[in-house]
């Protein structure tokens, strides 16, 4: 057996292949603000008519059953033991008158935040007729509802001492708004900016799921009340329930809670930052959120609309709130 030399055929030669050829790198999804709408939809979300029922029931039948005991428990007390049954007897009593306080501060609350109603519609009822005597009324109830506040003091004096010089119903509204609304403006804004911080940055740090939820909601409810106390209408638990429920649901249905490119390219670099980092991506989105729930609540609160004065901006508000906030995160990529 010969040894001849054997001949490979290579069937083809070695493919070069330049970076432009490899598969792009998929792209990172945007960041939408999830723990901000998971909160603004469970807040502003509305029971079924069962539920409702349900929870009415359950509620008077608690109540039924809780006095029915506790007087059976007072009476067989006092038949036992005279001293100790009236003084758990007087327990029950100023229990009872301390829910009573409650249910008075609740009803105040309530009244206070209709008196905000009052004053807005009559404000926009001269605006629409243009008569001078309607503004004027619309400018007293105001100038009352605001005469005990002290930060107020020198812009009312300020007010009052204009106030006579104007002839016609847009310029007295238009000077009222700038005199009396000016200063509480800045109070309700700087209480956006930090409920606006306080979300991103949990969001950003806190890996946890449910914590930017809960945190996202607590942060707004408290804004909300917040805003309504810097503009008179301080309210009381129900009262700021139906308050945050009317902001919420206002946000829905006028579709504010989406988030469109325009937030995005408005917020700093919003879309870089997501690639960099996809919490703090979150945490600005979540920031601008509460941002727009803040200027909505300054809408429902504000006792006049902006007219003589130009609305907060949402991307202004979150750029000052977190200025500086993830200047670190972009650094350390």
């Amino acid at each position: 057996m010969s040894k001849t030399p054997v001949l490979i055929d290579l069937e083809s030669e070695t493919v070069q292949q330049s970076p432009a050829d490899a598969p792009p790198v998929p792209e990172i999804a945007a960041p939408q603000g999830q723990a901000m709408q998971a909160a603004i939809t469970l807040a502003a979300r509305k029971p079924s008519r069962l539920t409702r029922w349900f929870w009415s029931l359950t509620g008077a039948l608690l109540v039924a059953v809780v006095s029915v005991a506790a007087w059976d428990f007072a009476m067989g007390l006092i038949a036992r033991s005279p001293i100790l049954g009236y003084t758990v007897t007087g327990l029950i009593a100023a229990i009872l008158l301390v829910l009573l306080v409650v249910t008075l501060r609740e009803l105040a609350a309530f009244a206070r935040l209709k008196r905000l109603d009052t004053v807005k519609l009559a404000a926009e009822q001269a605006l629409t007729s243009g008569a001078l005597p309607e503004a004027q009324a619309a400018m007293a109830q105001l100038t009352k509802l605001y005469k005990n506040r002290d930060e107020l003091s020198w812009a009312m004096a300020r007010y009052e001492e204009r106030a006579g010089d104007q002839l016609d119903a847009d310029a007295l509204l238009a000077l009222g708004e700038r005199e009396l609304l000016g200063p509480l403006d800045a109070l309700a804004i700087k209480e956006v900016e930090a409920a606006a911080r306080q979300v991103a940055t949990v969001t950003a740090i806190v890996p946890l799921a449910l914590a930017d939820v809960a945190v996202a909601l607590t942060s707004n409810i408290r804004m909300i009340r917040r805003i309504a106390e810097v503009y008179g209408g301080r309210s009381g638990m129900l009262g700021n329930w139906r308050l945050v429920k009317a902001v919420m649901t206002h946000l829905v249905a006028t579709g504010a809670v989406a988030v469109g490119d325009d937030m995005l390219g408005s917020l700093a670099g919003g879309g870089v930052l997501a690639k960099l980092s996809r919490r703090f991506g979150e945490g600005v989105i979540n920031g601008a959120l509460t941002a727009r729930v803040g200027v909505a609540a300054i809408d429902v609160c504000r006792p006049l609309a902006f007219e003589a004065m130009p609305r907060p901006s949402v991307s202004a508000l979150v750029g000052r709130a977190l200025k500086g906030l993830f200047s670190g995160g972009k650094s350390g990529g």
